[in-house]
């Protein structure tokens, strides 16, 4: 069984059916060990909400989605316990906060974090934190 951090990316593109959605249903479905900070929920509201607010879902859809997101078998640790870490990593790589809670879980369970944020892997790639990081459409 393999190991994977999940940001909130990877449940966005499950939850709303987006591009890579065969590839996150493979990650979050396939009886792998999942984990998460705890920020996730905040941050797959966040994502819930920014399809709310212009209509594109209604308020029964946006409840559906959160119970959807709160039911995937993800191991969620206190960002308490990672803030140390994540606070060198947003020094060394100055990513935000955010980022560096699951790429600090990454560190800690030595596992690899599973990402749709193009962007947040590319501004990894000359780092020593690169080999925890991997693109969800190469899964």
């Amino acid at each position: 069984m393999k190991s994977y951090v999940v940001d909130s990316s990877v449940v966005a593109a499950a939850i709303f059916q987006e591009p890579l959605v065969d590839c996150a249903l493979r990650v979050l479905t396939g009886g792998h060990a999942l984990f998460a900070p705890d920020l996730i929920y905040a941050e797959v509201t966040n994502v819930i909400r920014k399809r709310y607010i212009p209509g594109k879902i209604d308020e029964f859809e946006a409840q559906v989605f959160l119970a959807d997101a709160r039911q995937l078998p993800l191991e969620v640790t206190p960002c308490g316990e990672l803030a140390e870490l994540a606070m060198k990593l947003v020094i060394a790589t100055k990513r935000s906060a955010y980022d560096c809670m699951y790429l600090a879980l990454a560190g800690n369970t030595n596992t690899v974090m599973v990402s749709a944020d193009q962007r947040f892997i590319n501004g990894l790639a000359n780092t020593p934190w690169a080999k925890y990081i991997v693109w969800l459409g190469d899964l």
